[in-house]
């Protein structure tokens, strides 16, 4: 059985390869980073674009990236953390530092190109959303180890569970750190500024 659980500075995934546990690092470091226990994060997929194009993580990874698990359907906590991850870019734009927005959908069902590209089109012109087979999306998910679930219910309008954390991925060293729903915009843009200027 999968299960998510959110707790006060621990976010913990009980997936069929283990148990992963987020928690702040013991050892203090310049940017506030977040260690991941008993995990790689991050690593190779094949998706596809709002405009239909099939890409790799090599074609939309290309500078700091902000990159999201979420589905266009979602009530409440997607748009709320993807208009969060907007509003962070734009933070970053007028401090002169330029980062990539991914949105991948964990709902390939009903999350065709054109859906994940309207959806992200009305939160930043330059956030791309992704999609794919359900191979394809389940692939990334892993790679990323993330959660989703759809809930069995009405097959046109049934919700998905998901996790629910940022990742702030870079084009050479992979993962960087991870940001939790509740980490202001503000904050987002400042951590990510941070790592831009150690690993870039």
């Amino acid at each position: 059985m999968k299960t998510v659980i959110f707790g006060s500075g621990v976010l913990a995934i009980a997936a069929g390869l283990g148990v992963y546990t987020w928690q702040a690092s013991s050892t203090p470091a310049p940017c506030g980073n977040t260690s991941v226990a008993g995990a790689a994060i991050g690593g190779p997929f094949e998706l596809v674009s709002e405009t239909g194009e099939t890409v790799t993580d090599r074609d939309v990874i290309t500078k700091p990236t902000l990159v999201y698990f979420g589905y266009t359907f979602c009530p409440d906590v997607c748009p709320i953390d993807t208009m969060r991850n907007a509003i962070a870019a734009d933070i970053l734009a007028e401090q002169g530092v330029e980062i990539g927005n991914l949105f991948i959908s964990v709902d390939p069902e009903r999350d065709t190109p054109q859906v994940v590209g309207d959806f992200t089109d009305n939160f930043h012109p330059d956030m791309i959303g992704l999609t794919g087979s359900p191979e394809q999306v389940r692939a990334a998910s892993q790679a990323y180890k993330t959660y989703y679930r759809a809930v069995e219910g009405d097959p046109e309008f049934y919700l998905v569970d998901h996790s629910t954390q940022t990742y702030l991925m870079f084009p050479d060293s992979g993962f960087a750190t991870f940001f939790r729903r509740d980490t202001p915009a503000e904050q987002v843009a400042e951590i990510t500024a941070c790592f831009a200027g150690e690993l870039t």
